[in-house]
């Protein structure tokens, strides 16, 4: 089998990259200043044009919006705010006619109180479904059932006078959680894979999968001895009984085996977990889980040459032998990359990003640079900084409009916004850096195009350098290229180091503008080099 044979061969999910795609900030098509399928549909030459191989759409289901489509309403229809099935269909076609693949959000955890299922559940305690939800009696004293916090602060557990008992909601009281233990409801979600299967999407990124599974007899979480004030409420108790089941496993697995009977699909789950129980959600080689258990390293840790590298290293070791890697550099969770380390940094970020070994998924808008976006406060829609404002931990600021042009609104909508546009759109946006040899965007269409031409850096391996004085390294190779990537993580030069017995070919890519290696990187340089044996 040839290079390219070998390739083309390799799962498109291995060698791909996946686009992130917010859809009410993409683009607005009916001027009501949220954006829509028709909006996606629209712009899906720029999509096509950077070079990525998917799209994952966070939530488009119906909704009444109180986490921003994580609470989902009815898991087999479209928002009328986004469009209908039939617009959904459409975009679809043309994503697949673009040789793209779509992956959906699937939210499995929690439904919204509004679902018809939780209707009917809160309804009578006789109710058919009222085990397909969490319901438990007051504590003795009256109180709350155990000592669980919700992710947003509070209490994860809200009274329900009608019917005299408490229910779980891991996150706000309008998301209560499912009940996984229960087959029926099992059952009805595996259903509703399926109805999305059957119209042809390519897979699901599954939203906090981690968490599906509670503990039998629902004990307190023990107390965090290193919580201060500075972290989440969250935080005070460590999550010991509320997530990771070990029953959470077999539910994976299942999910596996149906996307599996449909050929090429993928699974791709959001666990924030420690490496050695985050490697075990690929499964076995026998019950096989997600295929990528999404692996937020890069967001979570300081950018730090020497950090990085202990990172990289420790998630490669933690890999099973099936396991394959992949990579988040941003997302509508986490603050902006350029806003973490600045402009010139996250240049460089955008290439570790794209030529570490394993699946990046680029998050909308970073692939311009977009930055710190200030919102004022009457602005702010995230319940999250709504509930613990003081923190400054709103993702308000990470879900800002797409700038497109310098048209008015930055041709997202030719309403009002749904939120601040960033404030130099006038100067950022993606028509002025596609014409634009030095843009970010030129930066990452040419190290996407450079990653799908080079096997190396799609499907290559993967070998560590040394993290010396802010320069990251590490090498990529495949069937006798070999490659070294050195990224300089400072604004000040430092000394480029080659492996011993090796020159320079030719300078396949880089951050700056092309000149003379010199023994050296420039401050906020990063290098993808071709290398050769010297004896």
């Amino acid at each position: 089998m040839s290079v390219g044979d070998e390739q083309s061969a390799t799962a498109w999910w291995k060698r791909g990259v996946i686009y992130q795609i917010y859809p009410r900030s993409f683009q607005d098509s009916r001027g009501d200043g949220v954006g829509d399928l028709f909006g996606i549909e629209a712009r899906l030459d720029h999509i096509a044009s950077l070079g990525v191989d998917a799209i994952w759409l966070s939530p488009i289901f119906p909704s009444p919006m109180a986490d921003f489509g994580y609470d989902v309403a009815d898991y087999c229809a479209i928002d009328p705010i986004f469009g209908d099935l039939n617009a959904f269909d459409r975009l679809l076609s043309a994503v697949h006619a673009r040789g793209l693949k779509l992956i959906l959000d699937f939210v499995p955890n929690h439904s919204s109180d509004q679902h018809p299922w939780f209707v009917a559940s809160r309804s009578s305690r006789s109710d058919p479904k009222r085990d397909w939800y969490i319901w438990r009696d007051a504590a003795p004293d009256g109180g709350p059932p155990n000592n669980w916090i919700s992710d947003f602060g509070g209490s994860a557990w809200q009274w329900d006078e009608a019917t005299g008992q408490y229910y779980l909601h891991a996150f706000l009281k309008e998301q209560p959680d499912l009940n996984w233990r229960n087959p029926e409801l099992r059952a009805a979600m595996m259903d509703v894979l399926r109805f999305w299967l059957d119209r042809g999407v390519d897979g699901f990124r599954i939203d906090v999968l981690w968490h599906i599974v509670k503990a039998e007899g629902l004990p307190d979480n023990p107390l965090n001895p290193d919580w201060t004030p500075a972290q989440t409420e969250r935080d005070r108790l460590i999550q010991l009984y509320s997530t990771d089941q070990p029953e959470a496993h077999a539910i994976a697995a299942d999910m596996r085996g149906l996307a599996d009977s449909y050929g090429d699909r993928v699974l791709i789950g959001e666990i924030f977990l420690p490496n050695d129980r985050h490697a075990r959600w690929y499964g076995t080689a026998e019950r096989p889980e997600v295929h990528l258990p999404f692996n937020f390293q890069l967001i979570e840790n300081a950018w730090d040459a020497a950090r990085l590298a202990s990172v990289i290293a420790e998630y490669e070791a933690s890999l099973p032998i099936s396991g394959w890697p992949n990579w988040v550099m941003g997302s509508h969770d986490a603050p902006r990359i350029a806003a973490r380390i600045g402009e010139a940094q996250a240049r460089v970020a955008a290439m570790l990003l794209l030529t570490l070994r394993g699946t990046p998924t680029l998050y909308q808008g970073d692939e311009i640079g977009i930055g710190k976006v200030d919102i004022p406060p009457e602005r702010i829609r995230d319940p999250q900084h709504l509930r613990q404002p003081a923190l400054d931990i709103g993702r308000d600021r990470s879900r800002t409009p797409m700038p497109w042009n310098s048209s008015a609104n930055a041709g997202f909508t030719t309403g009002e916004p749904w939120l601040p546009i960033n404030a130099d759109w006038p100067v950022r946006n993606v028509a002025r850096q596609a014409t634009d040899p030095g843009s970010m965007l030129t930066l990452y269409r040419g190290l996407l195009a450079l990653r799908r031409s080079t096997p190396a850096l799609s499907i290559g391996s993967y070998a560590a350098g040394a993290a010396k004085r802010d320069v990251l390294a590490y090498e990529r190779a495949y069937d006798g290229d070999r490659l070294l990537i050195a990224l300089n993580l400072s604004a000040q030069p430092r000394e480029l180091m080659l492996p011993s017995h090796t020159e320079v070919v030719d300078v396949l890519a880089s951050t700056l503008d092309p000149r003379p290696l010199e023994g050296r990187l420039l401050g906020n340089e990063g290098l993808v080099l071709r290398l050769k044996e010297t004896g």
